[in-house]
């Protein structure tokens, strides 16, 4: 069963925020100020912060910026995540993943069933790994983000975390660029 093992010591992430919205601004971003509450309440870092339109490109732009950035360990992005025409953050983040965690998507749809019911469906939410970082894209709203946060990513970037997390294996997401 997942616990907590406390004879590990904390290991703290630099987690990078991207609000994807062509109508938020840094005044009124709440699901992005709600993941950097809730990072930084774990006891890891805020490495960077942007908002950025709902532009394919510009997305997977600044996923790659962040990405190639060795101050960065993680990026989680809000909005876009739907079904309407603008909704382009998943493809975007998919333009970038080496390899996808399909489960996220998955065990995300699980923790919003039992908030919203079927309207889970219309969520996209995705997991990915580039260059050594993590990548999360999640939904829009202050509600998504506080429960990917609270069910999922809050547990699984916590070095402690048992049976397994994904700061454990952060040395060997790019153990296939090395020489041997």
């Amino acid at each position: 069963m997942s616990r907590i093992d406390d004879s590990r010591d904390f290991i703290p992430v630099r987690i990078a925020v991207l609000t994807v919205s062509d109508t938020r601004d840094a005044a009124d971003d709440r699901s992005g100020d709600t993941l950097v509450a809730r990072l930084e309440s774990a006891g890891h870092t805020l490495a960077a912060r942007d908002i950025v339109r709902d532009d394919r490109t510009t997305i997977a732009g600044k996923l790659r910026e962040w990405c190639a950035d060795p101050d960065v360990d993680v990026v989680i992005s809000t909005g876009g995540t739907g079904l309407t025409g603008r909704d382009v953050t998943v493809e975007a983040h998919r333009d970038v993943y080496e390899k996808e965690i399909d489960a996220f998507g998955v065990v995300f749809t699980h923790v919003s069933m039992a908030k919203i019911g079927t309207s889970a469906v219309q969520s996209r939410a995705t997991g990915g790994v580039a260059q050594g970082t993590y990548l999360f894209a999640l939904p829009g709203s202050p509600g998504a983000c506080k429960d990917a946060w609270d069910e999922i990513l809050k547990l699984q970037l916590d070095y402690r975390h048992r049976p397994c997390n994904f700061v454990e294996i952060f040395p060997r997401l790019e153990e296939h660029r090395r020489r041997k």
